[in-house]
Order: C-alpha cells, then structure tokens, then sequence
C-alpha cells in the first residue's frame, strides 16, 4: 500500500519458541525459530519491556546464538504487549548493585551488548516496533538495518525530563533521519510523542503495519523475503555499509572495495546467475563456509 502501510494475512508458523530466565513463563527475552528467520522477543509487557538484570544478561548471549545458527538468515526484533521497549528498568537494577555496576561501566567505556550491531552480528536485523518505544529503546531501533512498525507505536525520549543525557540513541538516530527532529525529541523530553506516521515521513522507519496486530506476521513476511538472499553477500554488504558511518567518502569506498573483492569466487556467485537463468530458488551456501 502507499504511505508506507502495509497490510497482511499470513500465519506464522513457530518450529521452536524458547524463554530465556528463571521459568519460559516469567522469561525476560524469548528465542524463537519460525523458518529461517530468527526472533529476539522482549518479554516484559508488565514493565513496558524495559531491560533488567536478566535480560541485560540474555540479550548479548541471545543474539550470538541466532547468530551462530545456521538456519536463521535474518533476525527480527520485538516485543510483547503494549510496548515496544523503554530502556533500563532502573528500580529493578537498583536492587542488584553488580548488574547496575557492570552495566554503568559498559555504558562508560561504550562496550554496551544489547544490540545486534554491538554484537557484531552481520545478519539482517529488523526492528518491528510494536508499540511504545522509549529511551533506551532507542537502541534497536537505530542499530537495526531495517525498522518497521504497527500503525500504534509511539516514540519518545524522556532522557531530559528525569535529569539523564541524551546521548547514545540521539547520536545514532541522526544517521538515520535529520537532526532537527532529533534534537526536537531530545529536548522536549516526555512532553512529545513521535506517531508512527512522522517516523516514516522522516526515515526512522521504512514501512507502517495497519492494522497492528498483524506486525509480526508483515515482518516475518519481509524477513522471508531477505532470506532468499545470498547470507554471503548480505553480510559482506551490511560490514560495508555500517562501516561508512566510521569513515570518510573514500575510506568507505576502499573498504567496501574489500568487501566486494573478498565475495569474488564464493560459490554464491556462480550459482545466483545460473538459478535466475533456469528460473528457480538460488541453493546459498551458508555463511562463514569458504571463509567468507
């Protein structure tokens, strides 16, 4: 549809849900398998998602393990309920010194493993924003290579307004949409809500899901999509393109020139011409095969 909206009726069809914590029910962050997509699910929906101890510990060790499995091609990100995610749970952390410690350093030393990008994880990532995302929610939404959302979400960044710095999240959502708007929600805080229509018509996000609840199933469809791919030339086009945000116009171009030389020979190569020529699916090699 135009306008970015999108509408769709597909099913999804789970080959394995798996909670990470003390119980599958009361598990911070879901891993789940449907197809060759991967889902990293924050599951909070009673404390809008936001990120305690144990999902601050699971989500470096969950986005490795869809990482390393060879079946998943892309990763899609959510949550549960009515929210998105709304960044550190600070009153749970308060009541675990080590976790607030650990992750105070992290955030100081800018080692922070939440996301996919400060994983390293060099498959498709998209962000399917659910509903309110908030603060340190942020993260996933700039770090994703694709963001979507249902037609309900909200943005906001309440930083300012409980006396915290804007930094981090600001900082990456300029590479995604001009800066005006973004310091715009730096500055004016929690008194501003940012609707999903203004997050399309300023580049935060690609494609508006109407009516909501069928989110996940346009993102698994737009995921499936991805994944008929070569996982090869994906990754090496992803390590190219997040690098030209560390560097310059012709430092960006040499490094993407090593990129696309290092894929040449890859048996990827060879056989997506021959698939397109005798019209059928492309059978990729999975990725890290022949060094690449």
């Amino acid at each position: 549809m135009g306008s970015g909206l999108s509408q769709t009726g597909r099913a999804m069809n789970p080959d394995a849900t798996r909670g990470r914590g003390p119980t599958e029910g009361s598990a911070p962050l879901l891993v789940e398998r449907h197809g060759p997509v991967g889902w990293l699910i924050f599951n909070r929906p009673g404390s809008g998602n936001s990120m305690n101890a144990d999902m601050l510990d699971d989500l470096e060790s969950a986005w490795q393990e869809l990482d390393a499995d060879p079946r998943v091609r892309v990763i899609v990100n959510t949550g549960t309920g009515r929210a998105f995610q709304t960044g550190l749970d600070v009153v749970e952390l308060a009541k675990n010194p080590d976790a607030l410690r650990e992750q105070s350093r992290r955030t100081k030393h800018a080692t922070l493993r939440i996301t996919g990008w400060h994983n390293q994880v060099w498959k498709p990532v998209i962000a399917a924003v659910n509903g309110v995302c908030a603060g340190g929610g942020f993260h996933f939404v700039t770090d994703a290579d694709i963001a979507i959302a249902a037609s309900t979400a909200t943005f906001l960044d309440p930083h300012v307004s409980i006396g915290q710095v804007t930094a981090y999240e600001a900082i990456g959502l300029v590479r995604k949409m001009p800066a005006e708007a973004v310091m715009r929600m730096a500055l004016v805080g929690r008194y501003e809500r940012m609707d999903a229509q203004r997050a399309y018509q300023l580049g935060m996000i690609s494609q508006i899901v109407d009516p909501p609840e069928q989110l996940r199933e346009a993102a698994q469809e737009l995921a499936e999509t991805i994944a008929k791919n070569s996982p090869t030339a994906m990754a090496a086009s992803k390590r190219a393109l997040w690098g030209a945000f560390e560097m310059g116009l012709t430092e960006a171009c040499k490094a993407g020139a090593k990129e696309l030389v290092g894929v040449w020979g890859h048996p990827d190569q060879a056989e997506g011409p021959l698939a397109f020529a005798e019209k059928r699916e492309a059978q990729w090699e999975e990725l890290g095969a022949h060094g690449h």
